[in-house]
């Protein structure tokens, strides 16, 4: 395993472009796959192109402040105080990669935006504190769990939802039917106690790679009361932070109250505003602070569209609906879940979105299991740990995490790729089980 995983370091580093290089490439794959696959012009292909390329404003715009709100209230004192109290449980490299792989799995488990903002700080402090370890290893152990699929996942909720669109043709699937099924959650344990293996079976390289920085300053210099201006004086108050502060959170506590707490990305960045705001001294200190996040968010602020315009053409030029009934022709009662988990983690390699990718492949494949009389749960499953589990190799979805590490995609995905192997065999073998044994 070490061999083969280190064999995959060194070629990913070696070969592996850039993020944004590889999004450029696989838009111009794209592009001459609809050219010769489905016969579309480059004119058209174009157009395809131009008018996803927008798409994602409103999602991009979401990820850039859960990074910035989540970086924000990582540098807060109070929350450099756990991290320290945290990262002193772990005094070496092993117990560093078993405290992050857990806590990141959990938070994953519990909504995906707050795993990777808390996965990848805590992975950084681990980097920054412990000595001996070797920090691309534990960014991409801290990453690892991003593929599971808990209670926030976005298509059982969907399917479980009165009203939704295919409700006509598949009615309602309940969630104890898919996220809460006895198999489901065993897959769930089963992928934390490979993750924990996979990554506690690796050696320190030789060529260690530490954190090298000093650590985080969040605060700004200090001014005397008889330099300030009237100005200086209200951004180094406590009023307008306290103020914005209190107000995130009655409005978090009073929708919670009338309407019950729902994890989503907007709560996401709420909860990390609002705790950003309360934790730093003043907005000077907090301005300081965001300065700081907004570095980190520069691959999704660039590539998030360049994956919309992948989409786009992805969708409009048929591509997507051509791939998902060539696998379907060959599928059987037996293989059809595992061609499903198969196709939806090809797909989503193109189509970053798990409820924009459902839309489009999911009545399909949803048409063809009643054919086939495949259960419909099962494939509803198969088809959202597909869309998840490609993730591990795709830098869109890393991208957040990437920017709060100060790594690239190369440094981390030679042990991902490995680590895709493994946990794809742990989840085809569990649908290609409940296909033969039921």
């Amino acid at each position: 395993m070490e061999a083969v995983t280190n064999f995959s370091v060194r070629l990913v580093q070696r070969y592996l472009p850039s993020a944004f290089v590889l999004a450029v490439m696989l838009t111009l794959i794209v592009l001459l796959m609809g050219m010769t696959i489905t016969g579309e012009s480059a004119m058209n292909m174009a157009g395809y192109w131009g008018s996803g390329f927008s798409s994602l404003f409103k999602f991009g715009m979401q990820m850039v402040l859960v990074l910035l709100t989540g970086y924000v209230l990582a540098l807060t004192p109070v929350v450099q105080s756990l991290l320290s109290g945290l990262t002193a449980q772990a005094s070496t490299p092993r117990q560093a990669l078993v405290l992050t792989i857990v806590v990141s799995f959990v938070c994953y488990y519990l909504n995906w935006g707050f795993g990777m903002v808390a996965g990848a700080i805590l992975a950084r402090e681990m980097g920054r504190r412990v000595a001996g370890l070797h920090f691309p290893l534990i960014v991409a152990a801290a990453y690892g769990g991003e593929l599971v699929r808990g209670p926030s996942t976005s298509i059982p909720l969907v399917i479980a939802t009165p009203g939704h669109f295919m409700e006509d043709a598949i009615g309602i699937v309940s969630v104890s039917e898919t996220l809460y099924s006895w198999w489901n959650i065993s897959l769930t344990a089963a992928l934390l106690a490979l993750l924990l293996i996979f990554f506690m079976l690796q050696k320190q390289p030789k060529d260690l790679v530490q954190l090298r920085d000093k650590g985080d300053d969040a605060g700004s210099a200090a001014q005397s009361n008889a330099d300030m201006t009237p100005s200086d004086r209200i951004e180094n108050s406590r009023f307008p932070t306290l103020f914005l502060g209190l107000l995130a959170a009655a409005y978090l506590v009073g929708e919670a109250i009338t309407k019950g707490f729902s994890l989503n990305l907007n709560t996401v960045i709420l909860i990390f505003l609002a705790l950003g705001l309360l934790l730093h001294k003043n907005s000077s200190a907090y301005l300081h602070a965001a300065e700081k996040a907004v570095g980190a968010a520069r691959g999704i602020i660039i590539q998030f569209p360049l994956y919309a315009g992948i989409a786009g053409m992805m969708t409009n030029s048929g591509l997507v609906t051509e791939f998902s009934e060539a696998i379907i022709s060959i599928a059987t009662l037996e293989t059809f879940p595992l061609l499903t988990f198969l196709s939806a983690g090809i797909v989503n390699f193109f189509i970053p979105s798990g409820g924009g990718q459902w839309a489009i492949q999911g009545p399909i494949m949803m048409e063809a299991a009643h054919a086939l009389g495949a259960d419909p749960a099962q494939t509803i499953m198969a088809f959202t740990w597909g869309d998840g589990w490609t993730n591990q190799i795709q830098p869109f979805w890393a991208l957040p995490l990437l920017g709060v590490a100060g790594l690239s995609a190369r440094d981390i995905m030679g042990y991902l790729v490995i680590w895709l192997m493994i946990s794809g065999v742990a989840i085809g073998g569990t649908f290609v089980a409940l296909s033969v044994f039921g």
